[in-house]
């Protein structure tokens, strides 16, 4: 059976999900082709849905991994989830040329994840330096600050810092913000204790 066609949308990743799901239980053998297994991770990973990908990861026959570096690399993008390294994520989706079928749903967890990112920031801090922010959100810093300033926030110039809008829901102009692609280098990882405070936070918001 073809690999499911490719949706656009939230709503259409969702029944995209549904179809791919679909195609692995309908499997001949019930070994699913490595486009199939391809999209499936990536959807689950998309959706955070961490437990599935894990298990999805299990079960796929270690000859089809071996013989696809995609799945390998898709794999990867899940490991920098599961360890909430967000900064990894950006660097790791960026890292592949991923194939036609499996680029657009890395493109929508790239932005996902970033749109995550604004909401942790503005919830774990008061201020932060806007180098470390721009990493955490995987965005040049310019492009960073100049962004959540459109959005209320505050930032001193003099001292480097970013002062996120407390609290709130992320308004929907946040999307004309997301890059609809990775020209800029993704900026250094931030130093090991800003990251590990937010990552402790992101763990408490998740348990």
């Amino acid at each position: 059976m073809p690999v499911a066609v490719m949706a656009e949308g939230t709503g259409g990743f969702r029944r995209l999900l549904e179809q791919c799901e679909t195609q692995e239980l309908e499997a001949p053998g019930g070994i699913a082709t490595p486009l199939v297994y391809g999209q499936l991770l990536a959807l689950y990973l998309l959706h955070n849905d961490m437990n599935n990908a894990r298990y999805l990861w299990k079960r796929i026959p270690p000859a089809i991994k071996s013989a696809n570096a995609e799945l390998g690399a898709v794999w990867s993008v899940g490991q920098r989830i599961w360890q909430r390294d967000f900064p990894g994520i950006y660097t790791t989706i960026s890292a592949h040329q991923w194939s036609d079928t499996i680029q657009p749903i890395m493109e929508a967890l790239r932005d996902a994840t970033r749109k995550r990112a604004f909401g942790l920031v503005s919830q774990a801090y008061t201020s932060i330096v806007a180098d470390d922010f721009a990493a955490f959100v995987g965005l040049p810093v310019e492009e960073a600050v100049k962004g959540v300033l459109e959005q209320g926030w505050q930032a001193d110039f003099s001292t480097r810092m970013v002062m996120p809008k407390k609290p709130g829901v992320l308004e929907a102009s946040f999307n004309r913000f997301i890059p609809s692609s990775e020209s800029a280098a993704v900026p250094p990882i931030p130093n090991e204790q800003q990251l590990a405070r937010l990552t402790d936070y992101v763990a408490f918001l998740e348990n």
